[in-house]
């Protein structure tokens, strides 16, 4: 569960120190084409330069045009946290050289951003803006090579205010974020492909800030901000003076290192984008937006709490993967349309356990699952109705993974269903006479002897006894 601000008691890093932090998160836009021009805005393109334009390598005489849905994604972002949604915003120039930027400025936003303030678990934002990503630099045999691919598509920096006082705080926000960009459907913000990228601004009691970048897993935001934490602090406890400076996070050597000194908004010398004029943001109907805004994490953690009784734990779990929660609540709808009794927990543990454990196995995703919700709602049913056991459940899912058949269809194609009472009596008694030592030793007062026993009668049975019907046959046998 997320938390606010820490409280003073817990301010403290190391000593006397109180860390203050504060976050710059950059977003990839899931969008067809890309901010300014109609390349293909296609992050799974694999060959080098590609997607490209004159527009976007910045070829003389051509004229950048805003992309609607960016713009659209970002007010929606906005919305959701909060923000004030600015009536008219403008782009400007961010002057700076480096082989990734082919104009040699970036198109961002400075002073009017698209979205301004907001706040999410308990963190105050300063603003949310839209500009466009750089190219990727390749290096290899000596040289360094440009793909300009994802130069110009559409990205969203999201910035806070300092109000971070731990590493935990930062990564819970961090996560959160990601949920919330993909349950909005504007980003897959996945952070190993870059789509999510993570800037830290990194002080001790208000003093000299370093900025780390290059952070590209929940991980690495973890383990470098607390490297650099503790890198200030030590300096500090030598008398040494920090440089405001910008500092990279080598994963292999697990620490930070200086890459320049950090620059001012000055440096960059921001102007208005002289090729696009100032624009309102009355036409996207803010009004429509908020109306058709899909469940966020923080609602969908308590429904699935209230509507399923889950605990915290199990809400998480579905929370964080919107494909099994889907699965789940269809399964679900389908078991108490024929069982309103039914608990759903039944549904949960054997499909975050057993499903979710087969499918690893096999490296099957939902969209390949031969399991419908359908077949586990059934499957369900069947365990609630003791028709089944729980080792026959895990068996039958077995042949559903690889035949995709309903389970009551396989249970009248095979020797599934539960025995009698007659016939495991006979076999509880053949197991008495064969392990007279076991017997012996329950009488005797050695009650683990029991699920010996009990063990034994279910793999002559194969499963097909109730666990709780061949305990109350031992007991009301061996008195």
């Amino acid at each position: 569960m997320l938390q606010g601000p820490a409280t003073s008691a817990k301010l403290k890093f190391m000593g006397t120190y109180q860390p203050t932090m504060g976050l710059e998160i950059h977003a990839e836009l899931k969008t067809r084409t890309k901010m300014f021009c109609d390349s293909l805005n296609d992050p799974e393109e694999t060959r080098p330069n590609v997607n490209v334009c004159p527009v976007c390598l910045a070829h003389p005489g051509t004229l950048p045009v805003p992309n609607k849905k960016a713009i659209e994604h970002v007010i929606k972002v906005g919305l959701a946290l909060g923000g004030k949604i600015n009536e008219r915003t403008k782009f400007d120039r961010k002057n700076y050289f480096y082989p990734d930027i082919p104009k040699a400025y970036q198109i961002s936003q400075y002073d009017k951003p698209l979205v301004e303030g907001g706040e999410l678990a308990g963190i105050r934002l300063t603003r949310i803006h839209l500009e466009e990503d750089t190219g990727t630099l390749v290096h290899e045999s000596g040289a360094s090579l440009v793909d300009y691919n994802r130069a110009g598509v559409p990205l969203m920096e999201l910035v806070t205010e300092p109000d971070f006082r731990s590493v935990e705080q930062v990564v819970e926000f961090a996560k959160e974020l990601q949920l919330i960009l993909r349950a909005l459907g504007v980003s897959d913000a996945n952070m190993e492909k870059g789509q999510m990228r993570i800037e830290a601004n990194i002080s001790l009691n208000m003093g000299t800030k370093v900025e780390v970048k290059n952070i590209n897993s929940f991980r690495a935001v973890h383990d470098a901000i607390e490297y650099e934490l503790k890198r200030q602090e030590e300096a500090l406890e030598k008398g040494e003076k920090l440089t405001q400076e910008t500092r990279g996070w080598d994963e292999a050597k697990r620490k930070t290192f200086s890459q320049r000194s950090k620059e001012d908004a000055h440096d960059y010398r921001y102007f208005p984008e002289p090729d696009m004029p100032p624009f309102e943001t009355k036409p996207f109907d803010l009004d429509s937006l908020r109306a058709n805004m899909p469940e966020l994490p923080a609602g969908k953690r308590e429904r699935l709490k209230e509507e399923y009784g889950l605990n915290e734990a199990q809400a998480e779990a579905l929370v964080v993967d919107s494909e099994m929660a889907n699965f789940f609540e269809a399964a679900v709808s389908e078991l108490k349309e024929g069982l309103p009794d039914a608990d759903p927990i039944i549904i949960y543990n054997y499909l975050t356990s057993d499903v979710r454990g087969l499918m690893n196995q096999g490296s099957i995703a939902f969209k390949d699952l031969k399991v419908t919700p359908e077949h586990l709602a059934h499957l369900a049913g069947l365990i609630h109705a003791k028709k089944i056991t729980s080792r026959q459940a895990k068996d039958m899912l077995v042949k559903m993974m690889e035949s995709g058949e309903d389970p009551e269809d396989l249970m009248k194609k095979g020797d599934m269903a539960i025995l009698d009472a007659a016939e495991v009596e006979r076999a509880v008694n053949a197991v008495i006479d064969e392990n007279p030592a076991a017997v012996a030793d329950y009488k005797n007062g050695k009650t683990a002897s029991m699920q010996f026993l009990i063990g034994k009668t279910m793999k002559l049975l194969n499963g097909r006894a109730r666990p709780d019907m061949l305990r109350e046959i031992f007991e009301r046998s061996l008195k």
